[in-house]
C-alpha cells in the first residue's frame, strides 16, 4: 500500500493513536448509572443507550469525543492512502517556535492566573501566543484580549459560575 499524501498520513494517525489512548483512559471513568437486571432500561441498546444520555457519568463525554477523533484519524488515513496529491504532500520543516511560545504561554497562563485573576492573565497570554506567528500587531492583540477576557468571563464565571479569579488577589 502506497502512502499518496504524507501529510495526512501522519495527521490521520496521530488522531487515531492520541484517541485510542484517551479512549482507553476514559474508560476508566463511570459511563453513568447501571441498569439493575429487571429494570426496563436493561432490556435493549436503545434503552440503556438513552439512560445514559440522560444521566451520564465523567468518562460519556472523553469516551465520545476521543471515539470521534479516532473515526476522523481513519477518515484521514484513507484519504491518505487512496487520494492522490501532487508531489507526495511531503512535510517541510517543523515549526518549533510556535511550538515553544504556545506551550510557554499556556505554563505562564497556568501559573499566572490564581494571583493575578482572569483579567490580567489573558491579556498576557494573548500577547505570549501572538508572538508565535510572523505578524504582529498591537491593535489586533488589543481588541482579541478585550474580546476573549471579557468573553472567557462571560462563558466561565457569570455563565457556568466557576470559581475563578477574576481580579488579582492584591485588589480584594
Amino acid at each position: 500500500m502506497k502512502i499518496k499524501s504524507e501529510r495526512d498520513f501522519w495527521s490521520g494517525l496521530m488522531f487515531v493513536v492520541v484517541g485510542v489512548i484517551f479512549a482507553v483512559g476514559a474508560m476508566n471513568y463511570s459511563m453513568g448509572p447501571a441498569c439493575p437486571t429487571g429494570s426496563p432500561c436493561a432490556s435493549g441498546f436503545y434503552a440503556r443507550f438513552s439512560q445514559l444520555s440522560a444521566h451520564p457519568g465523567a468518562g460519556y463525554f472523553p469516551l465520545g469525543l476521543s471515539l470521534l477523533l479516532v473515526v476522523l484519524g481513519a477518515v484521514v488515513l484513507f484519504k491518505a492512502l487512496t487520494i492522490e496529491s501532487e508531489g507526495g504532500d511531503a512535510i517541510g520543516a517543523f515549526a518549533w517556535r510556535p511550538l515553544l511560545v504556545i506551550v510557554a504561554a499556556i505554563a505562564v497562563f497556568g501559573a499566572m492566573l490564581e494571583p493575578l485573576g482572569l483579567a490580567l492573565t489573558i491579556p498576557v497570554l494573548i500577547v505570549i501566543v501572538s508572538l508565535a506567528g510572523d505578524e504582529f500587531h498591537w491593535k489586533g492583540v488589543a481588541v482579541n484580549a478585550v474580546v476573549l477576557t471579557v468573553g472567557s468571563w462571560a462563558i466561565f464565571v457569570w455563565g457556568l459560575k466557576l470559581t475563578i479569579p477574576v481580579w488579582p488577589r492584591f485588589v480584594g
